[in-house]
């Protein structure tokens, strides 16, 4: 498990998320800890390092 801190898409705010890098690629949703809208999440992994990652905004 690695830590990983990103903006959240809706409120801007710094969030702290623990990835699992046991799957090169990911994608799921989260929501929000401080304004609990869901937020699509996709991290690539190599050599269990985050290549790529990426919080977007789920439109409600």
């Amino acid at each position: 498990m690695e830590e990983h801190e990103f903006l959240c898409p809706h409120c801007w705010e710094t969030i702290s998320m623990l990835l699992d890098s046991s799957q090169s690629e990911q994608e799921y949703i989260e929501d929000c800890e401080v304004c609990c809208n869901p937020i699509q999440i996709s991290v690539t992994f190599e050599d269990q390092n985050v290549v790529s990652f990426r919080a977007e905004n789920i439109d409600q």
